[in-house]
């Protein structure tokens, strides 16, 4: 509404302008006279008024209701003494119209609110995207054993359903029959998957993955976990508590002011004087002089200046309020899983048996895993890949649930299984291995070597998982630590917070021994392990309800009631559409550092705007009682269109100012 006003409203401004007697007068020129032409500018500046200066009235009633004077009664009022001085200028000999002064503040207040209509806006996706992670319809198993498709609003308690590789778990509830890994990150925001079997529960939203499940539903509709979340962001988006802007206080009291100055202007000319038309024109010249040109565009063009900044830097603002806020934070909190880690399996420490070297254990390692999607055979091949080795040839690869894998491995391929000759005619060509975890040497009965056995000892105290090579059923050849990888921007991001006297807090819904390793690790103040999506909500409400200012730094749809809850709520651009939409931030790159440009930019952009509402207001200040006629006993009297020139002088040198905050350094 803005905007279309704005173009309207300017087009018609050039004519009212270029016909105006004053700017004709300051500029040397005559414009074109014809029958008519006298009326172009009050005609125009009418249709002006009327079109582009009444949202600014019916704004204005809202704050005379709520008795909260602020920026749309100030223009109001400025427009309104411009507009009805103009029109009885028309009839009394001796004053001026300045209808251009009208149509240029008219102009440059919708300009102004355009600007910032455009960087506030927030849209309020966050509950359309955590519905999309529903299925629309479920496959319900009927009594015969065969399956129908039905809509989702249709299953009941008790119903069974089958939920297929890859598919979304329509409803709460138990799995009654099969066995398969189920991703739940969305729930839980640990990176691994969750080993499901019968008796296991599963939640509505998260995607199984290699298996099909039949699940006893238990649970429906609202009762959901997933609907829980929705409640919980719906219900944080509401709380935010309303934010009065600088400039509108700003323009509350010089509202004040201004009826003040005017008031004391008119009794004073009135005395001195009598009633005439000089104290008209006095009181007109104060009250033009408050018109908050300046003071309009002070906060808009910076935050103009700042989204654009802020998005060369990878950052892009939804919310101006929370930019704003984020320059006081106290505490930021942060998501460990996809933020302060990769969120993937890695390999993080390696240890041999015997004669073995790592070159050898990742080539059989990557051959064995060649073929599998499973994040543990992700970690291991990107492992490999890393250190330039080639992937062993494999035959006869064979998952074993629950254990591990098992394949034959060539052992001509790099000679990669042991010490002994290529093996001759009639023998054999390969040689069996197995990979998997604890539960695979359980299995096998195998002892292993003492220095593999305190590798294992290591990694487990450090909350990592570890993955052994097994030779011919008979003997541990390697061991794999793995562990969600840390950024290692997430470490220089923790610094410069502490540089800047901002506590660094963890949430994650990772066990504690995982959440203890990455909080030494980084250096973090304190952290919550084990936390369920409403206990992150309520983390984040209970730092809030002791007064400090938290932001939550997040990238997973557990991390969007947390997100919306927070002061500043900032979001991993590559995380899920539900925390984008949740955040009043979102940093573009997975890149922690980026938090800390942000507090900078901030720090910065308000600065710059409390410098340009020193000078809009000051500048109004000094000026009113120049228009109040104080130097009028030495001659200096400002005509109510030369005061109007000055106040437009004083726009230029806020933008002027503005555009200093492109130069700023946001280097962390």
């Amino acid at each position: 509404m803005f905007r279309r006003r704005f173009w309207v409203s300017l087009v018609l401004s050039i004519p009212v302008i270029f016909f105006s007697e004053f700017i004709q007068d300051v500029f040397g020129y005559t414009a074109p006279t014809f029958p008519g032409s006298v009326w172009i500018t009050p005609v125009l500046s009418v249709i002006i008024f009327a079109y582009g200066g009444v949202p600014f009235l019916s704004m204005a009633r809202t704050e005379l209701k709520n008795r909260e004077p602020g920026m749309m009664m100030l223009i109001s009022l400025a427009i309104t003494v411009a507009f009805v001085y103009s029109i009885v200028s028309l009839f009394l000999e001796g004053t001026t119209p300045f209808f251009w002064e009208l149509v240029t503040l008219i102009d440059i207040m919708l300009l102004g609110h355009w600007m910032e209509m455009r960087s506030v806006r927030q849209a309020s996706g966050a509950l359309d995207e955590l519905a999309k992670l529903m299925p629309d319809t479920a496959e319900r198993v009927t009594e015969s054993g065969d399956t129908e498709e039905v809509p989702v609003s249709e299953l009941g308690e008790g119903d069974v359903v089958l939920v297929r590789p890859g598919a979304s778990v329509p409803a709460d509830g138990e799995v009654a029959e099969g066995e398969s890994s189920v991703d739940e990150s969305m729930i839980t925001g640990e990176s691994r998957s969750v080993d499901k079997e019968p008796g296991s529960e599963v939640v509505a939203g998260t995607v199984n993955q290699d298996g099909s499940l039949r699940v006893r539903v238990t649970k429906t509709g609202e009762e959901t976990a997933l609907a829980g979340i929705m409640r919980l962001v719906d219900e944080a988006q509401r709380s935010k508590s309303r934010t009065q802007l600088l400039a509108d206080r700003a323009a509350g009291w010089l509202f004040y002011i201004a009826l003040a100055v005017a008031g004391i202007t008119a009794i004073a000319w009135v005395v001195t004087t009598g009633f005439n038309i000089t104290v008209l024109e006095r009181v007109v010249t104060v009250l033009v002089i408050a018109c908050p040109h300046a003071l309009g565009l002070a906060v808009p063009l910076v935050v103009a200046i700042n989204t654009s900044t802020a998005a060369q830097n990878g950052m892009l603002i939804r919310d101006r309020i929370a930019m704003e806020e984020a320059r006081n934070l106290d505490t930021v909190m942060f998501d460990k899983t996809g933020t302060l880690t990769k969120g993937e399996q890695g390999v993080v420490g390696v240890e041999m048996a015997g004669d073995w070297n790592e070159e050898r254990a990742f080539e059989i390692a990557a051959g064995v895993e060649s073929d599998s999607e499973h994040m543990i055979a992700r970690a291991i091949r990107n492992a490999a890949e890393e250190r330039g080795v080639q992937r062993a040839g494999v035959s006869n690869f064979e998952n074993l649930r629950g254990l591990g894998v098992r394949a034959t491995v060539d052992v001509r391929a790099g000679d990669a299984l042991s010490n002994q000759p290529e093996p001759g005619p009639g023998s054999s060509d390969g040689e069996t291995v197995h990979l998997g975890g604890p539960n695979l040497i359980e299995k096998l009965g195998i002892e292993r070597p003492d220095n593999i056995v305190a590798f294992a000892d290591e990694a487990g105290a450090n909350a990592q998982t570890v993955i052994y090579l097994v030779r011919d059923e008979s003997e541990v050849v390697a061991a794999f630590a793995l562990a969600d990888v840390i950024r290692e921007e997430s470490r220089r991001a923790i610094e410069a917070l502490h540089g800047m006297g901002i506590e660094v807090a963890m949430l994650t819904g990772d066990s504690k021994d995982v959440a203890k390793a990455v909080a030494e690790e980084l250096g973090i103040d304190q952290y919550f392990a084990e936390v369920l999506p409403e206990e992150k909500d309520t983390k984040v409400e209970a730092l809030q309800s002791e007064g400090t200012l938290v932001a939550m730094v997040g990238d997973g749809v557990n991390d969007a009631p947390a997100l919306t809850r927070a002061d500043v709520g900032i979001a991993i651009g590559s995380g899920t559409d539900v925390a984008i939409e949740s955040g009043d931030i979102i940093l573009v790159d997975n890149n922690p550092l980026d938090v800390v440009r942000l507090i900078r930019l901030s720090k910065a952009s308000y600065r710059k705007m409390q410098e340009n509402l020193v000078w809009a207001t000051g500048y109004n200040v000094f000026a009113l009682p120049l228009a109040a006629g104080i130097l009028a006993p030495i001659g200096i009297l400002l005509s109510p269109a030369i005061g109007a020139v000055f106040m437009s002088l004083s726009t230029v040198i806020v933008a002027i100012n503005a555009r200093r905050l492109k130069g700023v350094n946001l280097s962390a």
